[in-house]
């Protein structure tokens, strides 16, 4: 009976330290997406309004593409605080789990274990170097045809990290385009 609670502790534990790398891993992935939406304004006002939003934001114009009337902003991407927090404590633990699991094992060195919590701040670490990266934007205007509305709209195709779309969208008030 001990063996088997202990053989199963074990796998389990070995499949949380597997995912907790997974996990810290996938924290620095892109999560790039395309947002189209629609401004009930066309021309220079709007095109300010936007530059003003992307200035505030730290973005820089990079490239201007007359053929695909497209815009290219870069900025830095700044690492969360609370995140680097949350891995930091997450990998610390999960060392302590996989510490208690070895202690079982070599019962002499079990005193020592609880040591492997020390490489937890390495968590932090890879995320905040990984996530303070360039980011770009990459934003399309185009007319939006007349419908059964009188008022000019513009269709906006924004390329970006989610979150910053998202803040786009919340900051400038545009509506998603409604697909039919």
């Amino acid at each position: 009976m001990q063996i088997t609670v202990l053989a199963s502790t074990a796998l389990l534990t070995a499949l949380m330290a597997i995912g907790m790398m997974f996990f810290i891993r996938a924290s620095t992935k892109d999560r790039i997406q395309v947002a189209k939406l629609v401004a009930t304004q066309q021309g220079e006002p709007l095109l300010e309004e936007i530059q003003n939003y992307f200035v505030q934001r730290a973005y820089r114009i990079v490239g201007v593409d007359p053929d695909k009337n497209q815009v290219t902003y870069e900025g830095m991407v700044r690492p969360s605080v609370f995140l680097a927090i949350f891995l930091t404590l997450m990998a610390a633990i999960g060392l302590l789990c996989i510490a208690l699991m070895l202690s079982f094992r070599f019962p002499g060195a079990a005193q020592f274990l609880p040591g492997l919590a020390i490489f937890s701040p390495l968590a932090g670490i890879f995320y905040w170097k990984k996530s303070a990266r360039p980011e770009q934007v990459l934003l399309k205007v185009e007319p939006l045809p007349r419908g059964s509305e009188q008022t000019a709209q513009s269709l906006l195709t924004l390329t970006a990290h989610r979150d910053e779309l998202a803040e786009f969208e919340r900051s400038l008030k545009f509506k998603p385009l409604e697909t039919e």
